[in-house]
């Protein structure tokens, strides 16, 4: 019996990066953690298929930071595909991630899986919303694609994650997203980040599934903003089968760093 290789993902979020090289996170240096992600990237055999990644790429929005991404992200040699989270600046990722081997696509399609990123940002503020527009053209997409599995990117969490702070900064129209998802039953993946921390919780036949930043860490269920001093920098890997069956887990990076609780610049 033949067996189907699955297409592995990478999702990537949260690295915060800086124009400047040595800029820190509450005491996170963020080019070393996300360095470390990619060390672990490469160690991966099989290699993932393609890397997703899902907000805050950067901490400063400015146009060395994402430059620093490309450079960073370069050994891996794969195809990347990005949204913006609340910390990024949409203009400028626009003008400089779109060489090979990233891609401006917001919709395709793999080994017979959909693939939709979404952009929930919105400027100068934390919490995350899907315009009318973008909500419209989901559901289009959707009708036009109701063979193919898909999955759904985002970089706000649309369900609570049971910690007060973060769960005011969450996706604000979230009813209405759920309003175009229940339309379409091939939808099966809902993945974000934004929380810093693991998560997965299905809502009917979707599953959301929220993954740990390559950066600093959130305490789960904490009521005011928390840092988690245990858990080292992550990521997310997802194996997509042309059947629609998938498979997840979480790595962890090898990479500790002191947090200096008192900073601030979250």
């Amino acid at each position: 019996m033949n067996q189907v290789s699955p297409l592995l993902v990478a999702q990537v979020t949260d690295m915060h990066l800086f124009a400047d090289k040595d800029g820190e996170l509450l005491g996170i240096p963020t080019t070393q953690s996300f360095q470390a992600t990619i060390q672990r990237l490469l160690s991966l055999r099989p290699q993932p298929d393609l890397l997703l990644l899902t907000g805050d790429l950067s901490q400063d929005g400015t146009p060395k930071s994402y430059e620093h991404i490309q450079n960073l992200l370069s050994p891996l040699s794969l195809p990347t595909y990005w949204l913006p989270g609340n910390h990024d600046c949409l203009k400028t990722m626009q003008q400089v991630l779109n060489q090979v081997p990233f891609s401006p696509c917001k919709a395709f399609e793999q080994n017979g899986w959909q693939f939709i990123l979404l952009n929930s940002s919105v400027p100068d503020y934390v919490h995350g919303y899907l315009s009318e527009e973008i909500l419209d053209k989901l559901d289009f997409q959707l009708a036009l694609t109701n063979d193919r599995s898909t999955l759904v990117a985002l970089h706000h969490p649309p369900l609570r994650v049971n910690s007060s702070w973060i769960d005011a900064s969450t996706l604000q129209n979230a009813e209405d997203f759920f309003a175009v998802l229940d339309r379409h039953p091939q939808v099966k993946l809902v993945v974000f980040g934004h929380i810093h921390q693991e998560f997965n919780q299905q809502r009917q036949d979707v599953h959301y599934l929220g993954t740990p930043a390559s950066s600093i860490q959130f305490e789960p269920q904490s009521s005011n903003f928390s840092l988690d001093r245990e858990e080292a920098p992550g990521f997310r890997l997802l194996n997509l089968y042309p059947d629609g069956r998938w498979e997840t887990r979480i790595e962890r990076v090898a990479y500790t760093h002191q947090l200096n609780l008192a900073a601030t610049g979250y």
